[in-house]
């Protein structure tokens, strides 16, 4: 497999593994324009020269869209490689060159978001332990903030006094997300629809910029939900798990 990175020339045309095919979708059109607007923030996206999910998205800790603590660091976003091309090595391929193209801009290591045990959306501990990675931080309900240090002195990130003691005072439903990842651009319009015709308060909150981002309440920025100021997933919902809440809770 070769890989091939992303770039304002090639953009349009590559697949972005993680939403149809189609550049029309809503899906496809939100996340590439995401992606050219953080290319000057050093972002790097690179992919298997196949039609699946199989690829590696990264970006400097201080441009993250995440609240945390870790200058001089590169942050992963998102990892994956799924179907048919996992066990063959491609995830180990993909960290690599990351820790490669890292390396060569002088960082000082990883950093990752990940959680005590495998969960949706977000990257598998048991993997990054495996490679080596260690337990920076960690805050409730679950998430864990894993490094990869370069050098053996380097000062471990941390999370933000935001997800520490977060604060989110509004009853009803709140949902803080950023185009970052490609499904909120179909699913959180169907959710909000939903909400609106059962009645049920909601509101939701697009990240527009890192600053925004790395004030937020919750650790992953790409979508968090809370309800009644109670953190309730950052699984991104379809409109039938989303009913099935709805139901459950009213």
């Amino acid at each position: 497999m070769n890989i091939i990175t992303l770039t304002r020339e090639n953009l349009e045309k590559e697949h972005i593994c993680c939403a149809i095919s189609n550049n029309n979708d809503c899906q496809v059109a939100s996340k590439k324009a995401w992606l050219a607007e953080r290319f000057d923030d050093g972002l790097v996206f690179k992919k298997g020269d196949v039609r699946g999910k199989c690829f590696i998205e990264y970006i400097p800790a201080e441009k993250a869209w995440a609240p945390i603590d870790a200058d001089g660091y590169m942050y992963i976003d998102c990892l994956w490689v799924s179907g048919q091309f996992k066990g063959q090595g491609f995830s180990t391929l993909l960290l690599d060159e990351c820790i490669r193209d890292s390396k060569e801009k002088g960082k000082k290591g990883i950093v990752v978001l990940s959680a005590k045990k495998k969960m949706p959306f977000l990257s598998d501990p048991k993997y990054l332990e495996y490679k080596g990675f260690l337990k920076a931080d960690s805050v409730q309900p679950h998430y864990v903030l894993y490094y990869l240090p370069f050098d053996s002195s380097a000062e471990a990130p941390s999370f933000r006094a935001c997800v520490k003691c977060p604060e989110v005072k509004e009853n009803g439903f709140v949902l803080y997300y950023a185009h970052q990842c490609p499904y909120t651009a179909k699913y959180v319009p169907i959710i909000e629809e939903i909400a609106k015709q059962r009645g049920v308060a909601f509101k939701s909150v697009l990240f527009k910029s890192c600053e925004q981002a790395q004030a937020s309440p919750a650790p992953f920025t790409s979508y968090s939900l809370f309800h009644n100021g109670e953190f309730v997933t950052n699984e991104i919902l379809s409109d039938k798990k989303f009913m099935k809440m709805l139901d459950e809770l009213y």
